[in-house]
């Protein structure tokens, strides 16, 4: 476990038409996540990745916070088996909160909710707004195709070569948890970051 972190943000999907290998990995992620003594927060959803992930932790002893915007909940989008429970005012707020709760991020596999989140913590990232491990879990190559995209965004450079830096693509729920176990932010990545973002951001 990594002293500096206590609970990881996960991104995923709330859809539950996925292949089963997805759940299978999601399940797992949230074993290794409660094995290595950290806590949840999530987007709040018991449904796809998004409760799988969390209900598996949970019965291994993490503690789960759900996060959610007021309109979804009065949709009828069910909560899942939280430990606690917040109500947002939008999509916002509630990426802010589950920012401002959790010290790592962890995206698997979802749509395009999962990308606009892992997105913002990426700039925010570049642009040194924070320094936590972000990690792409690549179950059957999902993003794959994204990476080969940033790859391209960096090779153009519409973004500074030190981005590379900024996230880590696993391909099991294993690698992920290694390397946010032995991931350490020094003030000099900081500051190669922050030199290069001034002109591509």
């Amino acid at each position: 476990m990594n002293n500096k972190i206590k609970t990881i943000c996960v991104f995923a999907s709330s859809s539950n038409s996925l292949d089963k290998e997805y759940f299978k990995q999601a399940y797992e992620l949230g074993t290794y996540i409660a094995n290595n003594h950290y806590d949840i927060v999530y987007g709040g959803s018991n449904l796809g990745l998004m409760g799988e992930v969390t209900s598996s932790a949970k019965i291994k002893g993490s503690e789960i916070i759900g996060v959610m915007p007021e309109k979804l909940y009065n949709m009828g989008i069910h909560p899942g088996d939280c430990s606690k429970f917040i109500l947002t005012k939008g999509m916002r707020e509630r990426k802010a909160k589950m920012d401002e709760l959790s010290q790592a991020i962890i995206a698997l596999p979802g749509g395009f909710g999962t990308l606009e989140e892992l997105s913002e913590m990426i700039v925010q990232k570049q642009l040194g707004y924070n320094n936590k491990p972000i990690v792409l879990l690549n179950s059957k190559n999902f993003y794959g195709n994204l990476v080969n995209f940033f790859n391209d965004i960096i090779n153009e450079n519409f973004a500074p070569k030190t981005t590379e830096n900024i996230y880590f693509v696993a391909n099991t729920p294993k690698e992920a948890l290694e390397y946010i176990n032995n991931y350490n932010f020094s003030e000099s990545d900081y500051l190669t970051l922050k030199l290069n973002t001034k002109i591509n951001h």
